[in-house]
C-alpha cells in the first residue's frame, strides 16, 4: 500500500500549487516538529506503563 512516484510527484506540485514555495520548507519543519514531540509523547507513555508492569511484579 505504498506511493507511487506519481502519487508523490501529484502530490507535491499540488502543495507547491497551495502554499507556493516559500511557505513549503516552514510548513515541513512544523510537521517534523510535531511529529517528533509525537514520538517523544508516545515513548514516554510506553516508558510509564513499563515502569507500571515492573512494580506489579516487584509486589
Amino acid at each position: 500500500m505504498g506511493l507511487s512516484f506519481g502519487s508523490i510527484a501529484l502530490i507535491s506540485i499540488v502543495a507547491l500549487v497551495i502554499f507556493g514555495p516559500k511557505k513549503l520548507p516552514s510548513l515541513g519543519r512544523a510537521a517534523g516538529e510535531t511529529l517528533r514531540e509525537f514520538k517523544n509523547s508516545t515513548k514516554g507513555l510506553m516508558d510509564d506503563e513499563e515502569n507500571k508492569k515492573e512494580e506489579k511484579q516487584v509486589k
